[in-house]
């Protein structure tokens, strides 16, 4: 749900969190393989700050770097993708804390991806760190009832939003 809420205000970036997710799920699975192998895991570990430190200047800072030499402002017209720094750092701390050892590596993809796209604290923040809501997401229940709920207290954040 949280990545198709993000899809109705980013469409055209909702790809860029689905290739976020599928590389962190990757790199998470890459740094558990190689668990006796530190200095590869320190590659991997390199090679994925590199990524997202390339990804997160390429959105936040190249008009900036461009206009400094050409004088020119928004040359390239890029809009920043709502959340980019906050699922970025997300998703690096998964892959940090599976390299800790803090955090058991996911298996299932859909639990990545909710770990990096939860919508509600996409937008609210603070950054989690993956080992303090590891078990959350393993060992959810999910049930009719407690849909429920959410759902009326979902309705009852927005009526005093909206007042």
């Amino acid at each position: 749900m949280s990545l198709l809420f993000y899809a109705y205000g980013e469409p055209k970036y909702v790809f860029l969190m689905l290739f976020m997710i599928l590389l962190h799920y990757g790199l998470g699975l890459l740094i558990n393989k190689y668990s006796d192998e530190k200095r590869m895991q320190k590659l991997i570990l390199f090679l994925m700050v590199v990524i997202d430190v390339c990804i997160l200047g390429y959105f936040k800072y190249l008009n900036f770097i461009v206009s400094i030499f050409t004088g020119k402002a928004d040359t390239f017209k890029i809009a920043l993708p709502i959340g980019i720094s906050f699922f970025t750092f997300q998703a690096i701390s998964y892959v940090v804390d599976v390299y800790r050892g803090k955090g058991k590596v996911q298996t299932q993809l859909l639990n990545v991806g909710l770990y990096i796209s939860l919508f509600p604290q996409l937008i609210a923040g603070p950054i989690v760190r993956y080992e303090t809501v590891a078990n959350e997401i393993e060992n959810r229940k999910e049930n009719l009832n407690d849909f429920a709920i959410g759902v009326n207290r979902f309705i009852i954040g927005l009526g005093k939003k909206y007042y």
